[in-house]
């Protein structure tokens, strides 16, 4: 064929997501195990995390014709799941899919639970319960203050240390609050630019919203006894002087006042124990590379990262107030602040 008569090779990104269990991992049953294997209940990463997605014979399903025609990196896998990927794409020819990043998740549905299913049950709460609260109260919200700039940021890598690209260590949040300012600010590239910028920032506020830990009746000891945050009892506001968390007098006052104009919005507080090793958010990170005046709330929960979560209803409901009224009265409630 004539050069020019070549089809354009076109790379493209897609999103897949397959919802049947195509996967599993198995535990070893107890009855091969020893006494003291079962006692110290030990799982190693390599060895006992292989997901199971079929048997050999169906594994090896594949022409040779086809398993010729792949690259390198496709020989890597079993054709079958090249196969299954591209059916649910709609690709015709397994071989032009080229990569892939591909993640194991429980794919059983939330559930209420409870005797009054005051709870719910699901994989994942940590942290997709804030961000369906924070989408919906930024979606109902209408601004009455045409001066404020109303956002919320959902960042990956959180749980691995948010240093990424796009985690809340890359200069994401910073880039945004400053193309949205010199957006603002329109034509003028002089000096005033620079100190909008500046002053933006300082009269900025984030709320560090990641799930917070409810005190777990079977192990109420791990909890500091006048900070432990119960189910349905309200939005939990992080405390810790290590800066695990940024909440600081201020800020706090922050959340209360705005709760307290809005019904006594219920709140409650966490303070690690001293005895007891605290985890982070990306508050700390975000608040380090930009300046902006931060505070970690979270709505409560029970087995954080593990495979079923459980949190209360209620405080879906507790979590959406608050952040329907933080977007409506934060503005008052800043202006009061003396410097």
């Amino acid at each position: 064929d004539n050069e020019n008569d070549k089809k354009k090779v076109v790379v493209k990104q897609e999103l897949v997501k397959l919802q049947q269990p195509v996967a599993r991992v198995s535990t070893l049953c107890i009855h091969l195990q020893s006494p003291e294997e079962r006692k110290s209940f030990h799982v190693n990463k390599e060895n006992h995390t292989a997901p199971i997605i079929g048997t050999h014979t169906i594994l090896q399903e594949g022409s040779e014709e086809q398993l010729n025609e792949m690259s390198d990196w496709q020989n890597g896998h079993y054709p079958i799941l090249l196969e299954t990927i591209a059916e649910e794409l709609q690709i015709d020819d397994i071989s032009d899919i080229v990569d892939w990043e591909l993640n194991l998740f429980d794919v059983q549905p939330a559930s209420l639970g409870g005797i009054r299913n005051e709870f719910l049950q699901s994989a994942r709460l940590d942290n997709l319960a804030t961000v369906f609260c924070a989408v919906q109260a930024l979606a109902s919200h209408s601004p009455a203050n045409q001066n404020d700039v109303s956002l919320i940021a959902m960042f990956d890598h959180e749980e691995v240390g948010s240093q990424s690209a796009h985690g809340a260590g890359s200069p994401v949040m910073m880039e945004a609050v400053t193309r949205i300012s010199e957006a603002l600010l329109g034509n003028d590239h002089t000096n005033n630019n620079k100190n909008h910028l500046s002053a933006t920032l300082r009269q900025s506020f984030l709320l560090s919203v990641d799930m917070a830990h409810a005190v777990h009746p079977n192990y109420s000891n791990k909890h500091e006894s006048n900070h432990a945050p119960h189910l349905n009892a309200g939005l939990v506001i992080k405390i810790n002087s290590n800066q695990r968390y940024t909440t600081n007098a201020v800020t706090g006052y922050i959340v209360r006042e705005i709760a307290r104009r809005n019904g006594n919005l219920p709140i409650q507080e966490f303070v690690v124990r001293n005895d007891c090793p605290c985890g982070t958010t990306i508050g700390p990170i975000i608040a380090e590379r930009t300046g902006i005046r931060t505070v970690d709330v979270g709505m409560p929960q029970l087995s954080m990262h593990s495979c079923r979560e459980m949190m209360g209803i209620e405080d879906l409901t507790n979590g959406y107030k608050f952040f329907q009224s933080y977007f409506k009265d934060f503005s008052s409630v800043d202006a009061e602040l003396e410097d």
